[in-house]
């Protein structure tokens, strides 16, 4: 196993946690992200988990992100909170102040994009 990336970057996360999921341990991560999803973390009293953080471009392209996606530049994250619903970890999401919220069926997207966006593309 790797220690790569394994820095403690605020009171509930690392640094790997937001790494490409291609295993080229590539990250990018802005600190507005960082501080809103610590806000939610501390509001939920849970760990959050991060499905899916920073994407380079063959990535995002290989999982089917949009060409624009916000996890490109690093300011975007896909979590999920276990014992919290979707509805109220979007509620939670929307409290805390991130300007970019899609609810999915088992991850909500969170991320701190200029102009304010939300979406809902689950599908019951």
């Amino acid at each position: 196993m790797t220690t790569m990336n394994r820095i403690q970057i605020s009171a509930n996360f690392h640094l790997h946690e937001f790494e490409c999921k291609d295993g080229s341990h590539q990250v990018r991560l802005h600190p507005l992200l960082l501080e809103k999803l610590q806000q939610l973390r501390s509001k939920v009293k849970r760990p959050v988990i991060i499905t899916s953080g920073y994407r380079n471009a063959s990535h995002n392209a290989r999982v089917g992100g949009s060409p624009t996606s916000q996890h490109l530049l690093g300011t975007a994250a896909d979590i999920r909170v276990t014992g919290v619903s979707i509805r109220q970890l979007t509620l939670t999401a929307q409290e805390t102040g991130f300007t970019g919220i899609g609810m999915y069926d088992t991850f909500v997207h969170v991320d701190v994009r200029a102009t304010p966006a939300s979406w809902d593309h689950r599908t019951g």
